[in-house]
């Protein structure tokens, strides 16, 4: 499922994403059975054919979205990891995180990448994989924070610990479909309470 190999890679990269960003319009707008290659490829201007000269199939398309947002995470991580404090990191972008997991250009892709991993296990195995491996990077990060400030560190604490902050940021992109006019400043400010009882106790 990963994107075909060329002679020039970056006109290569450049079509690859054209194609993605059209890719995650129809996405969003269609759903992943929604969408055809007929109409991603009329959304990145150019021919279904000429689109298969860069991905073999939607699975292909997800699967280098899946990779993006790992790559992704892995600079959060990483820019979280570089700075004095990184449990304080943490807190101090609360409100950046919870207003990026409330905007529907942040969720609406995972979420559909989400509802095909339930019923296409080769989607399934490849998110499963990325997500082992980012939480792998952030294990490590919140580890090394928490023996920082002398806090129980064992790798049950600290994994219990981690699942509850990442449960907390994903549930936000279900709970604003239902209920849209989420109080964002008293969630904000419930999130930074959540985070400090979470990391530094």
């Amino acid at each position: 499922m990963t994107e075909k190999r060329h002679i020039d890679p970056e006109r290569a990269a450049n079509r690859r994403r054209q194609v993605l960003d059209a890719a995650a319009t129809c996405f969003r707008r269609s759903g992943f059975h929604g969408a055809s290659m007929s109409e991603i490829s009329k959304a990145a201007g150019m021919s279904a054919g000429h689109i298969y000269n860069y991905f073999a199939s939607k699975d292909a398309i997800i699967a280098a979205f899946v990779e993006e947002n790992e790559t992704r995470v892995h600079e959060i991580i990483s820019n979280i990891g570089s700075r004095p404090d990184p449990l304080q990191a943490i807190i101090d972008d609360v409100e950046q995180s919870v207003h990026d997991n409330l905007d529907p250009d942040h969720w609406a892709l995972p979420l559909e990448i989400a509802a095909e991993s339930a019923r296409n296990p080769a989607i399934a195995a490849l998110s499963r994989d990325a997500d082992r491996r980012m939480c792998a990077g952030l294990l490590a990060l919140l580890k090394a924070g928490r023996e920082k400030h002398g806090l129980p560190a064992d790798d049950v604490t600290v994994e219990g610990r981690m699942q509850a902050v990442i449960c907390l940021h994903q549930g936000l992109q279900l709970r604003v479909l239902n209920y849209p006019d989420l109080p964002v400043p008293e969630l904000v400010a419930s999130f930074r309470i959540a985070m400090r009882a979470l990391l530094f106790t």
